[in-house]
């Protein structure tokens, strides 16, 4: 498997979202929110996809299933127990064992994601023969999102995320919405290694740049992400939210057809 695959993370149950539904199932302009990231993933040009699923799987299963644009190979992963995100890509491994490409990971709870953004994402990653690429957001108000840190000469240094953050980082406005592309043999080599985090006891994917850093490769950064695109749904606020801009957004793309 040499092309562009696409792990999606959508194994969470979403408390928030006050439903036992799976979160990404919930719709957003008339369709399942991690549809629209599977087809934003298809339209970069992903020829395979690894939706990670967990609670109430079989909802998830079935909108895949239902998809119209799928023409390509879906394989699921199963995270029984949710240990953060590197863990859930962890559980991805066995689908992308023999991929030698490049990997995006994204999370499937983020619907506003356009097929442009991973273009350029993509693109800088192949263009810089990075070993990693993040794809990155500015943001009027950044709460609860980790802040993207540089040093002075404006060259990424590292992810902190906000529990962490000293006050000097939280006023940072350039965070991390999740938008990843690996090399694929360094992805599958480095994420069995993802530490545990003392606090929580979860393994996450945004320790792997320092680790990839750390062993020589290079990362890059790319601060692609409409602030309007990096929202993502907790709440059934942010649900509404994201169903009107992306309503909008399809009104106005059907005006210019």
């Amino acid at each position: 498997m040499t092309g562009l695959s696409a792990v999606i993370l959508a194994a969470g149950k979403g408390t928030r979202m006050k439903s036992d539904l799976p979160k990404v199932v919930h719709e957003v302009a008339g369709a399942p929110m991690v549809l629209w990231v599977a087809r934003a993933c298809v339209e970069a040009g992903c020829d395979h996809v690894v939706p990670v699923v967990g609670h109430r799987q079989e909802l998830v299963r079935q909108a895949f299933e239902a998809a119209d644009f799928l023409d390509l190979n879906v394989e699921f992963a199963l995270q029984e127990e949710q240990h953060g995100t590197a863990h859930a890509v962890h559980c991805a491994l066995p689908m992308l064992a023999k991929a030698t490409g490049d990997i995006i990971v994204l999370c499937g709870d983020g619907p506003l994601i356009r097929a442009e953004t991973l273009d350029a994402l993509i693109a800088r990653h192949r263009e810089t023969g990075a070993s990693m690429t993040l794809a990155t957001a500015t943001l009027e108000d950044p709460t609860g999102y980790g802040r993207v840190v540089r040093d002075e000469k404006g060259d990424f240094r590292q992810i902190v995320e906000q529990k962490n953050a000293t006050e000097e980082q939280l006023a940072i406005r350039e965070v991390n919405p999740s938008y990843y592309c690996f090399r694929a043999p360094d992805l599958l080599k480095m994420i069995p290694k993802a530490p545990k985090n003392e606090v929580t006891g979860e393994h996450y994917i945004t320790d792997l740049p320092q680790m990839l850093m750390d062993a020589g490769r290079r990362v890059e950064v790319i601060d692609a992400v409409p602030a309007e695109d990096a929202l993502s749904i907790n709440t059934p606020e942010q649900l509404a939210q994201a169903d009107r801009i992306l309503r909008d957004r399809l009104g106005l793309m059907e005006a210019r057809a």
